[in-house]
């Protein structure tokens, strides 16, 4: 395959996967078809095909994509922080605020979840949020030793808080129970979390 042709497969397979995160915005990620993901980008099926073989790997690509772009925003948050704790804050807010940018988000990673076990798509799903309950442990247990958070936090546990407050504010969302132009329900959630660590304020 030539440079260009690559570089033109490259460029439709992020556009397939732009328009799946829309389309999962406005409805039921599991109601999108690959007729429908043709009909918004103005190409046929078989253009799609042509840059992934099944719908099973249109899918995967999107949670890679997830991956990648919301970790590396998180890994840029905890990069700038000047501490652990801030670093934790930051990663919050950047959780969120990619959220709000992507908010077809959420919603492909819990119809993914809904999938059978044996799905590839939801064990790599599974995968990622290992890995981020892992990042977050490690960090926490970081401010554990710096004295930033009590002593005596599970951080296994707090890791598991930190994705249930982010979720929880997502529901809401979602459900129409919060706005998505003012950032006090999140910060207020998130120094509720902070408190219950013992942090500082």
């Amino acid at each position: 395959m030539s440079l260009n042709a690559r570089q033109s497969t490259e460029s439709r397979q992020a556009e397939i996967i732009a328009t799946v995160v829309a389309l999962a915005a406005e409805r039921n990620p599991a109601d999108v078809t690959t007729t429908d993901i043709a009909k918004a980008m103005n190409v046929t099926q078989g253009a799609l095909f042509r840059h992934f073989p099944t719908k099973e790997a249109i899918r995967l690509a999107v949670i890679e994509w997830i991956e990648s772009h919301l970790l590396a925003k998180l890994g840029d948050a905890q990069a700038s922080a000047p501490d652990v704790l801030s670093g934790l804050e930051a990663m919050f807010l950047a959780h969120v605020k990619f959220i709000r940018e992507y908010p077809g988000v959420p919603r492909l990673v819990f119809a993914e979840l809904q999938q059978p076990d044996s799905s590839p798509v939801r064990q790599r799903v599974q995968q990622i949020m290992q890995r981020y309950r892992q990042m977050l442990a490690e960090s926490l247990g970081q401010a554990k030793d710096a004295h930033l958070i009590r002593n005596d936090v599970d951080v296994r546990a707090a890791a598991v808080l930190f994705l249930g407050a982010i979720q929880g504010l997502v529901m809401q969302s979602m459900l129409g129970g919060g706005s998505s132009d003012t950032e006090e329900p999140v910060l207020g959630v998130l120094h509720i979390y902070l408190a219950s660590l013992g942090a500082q304020s």
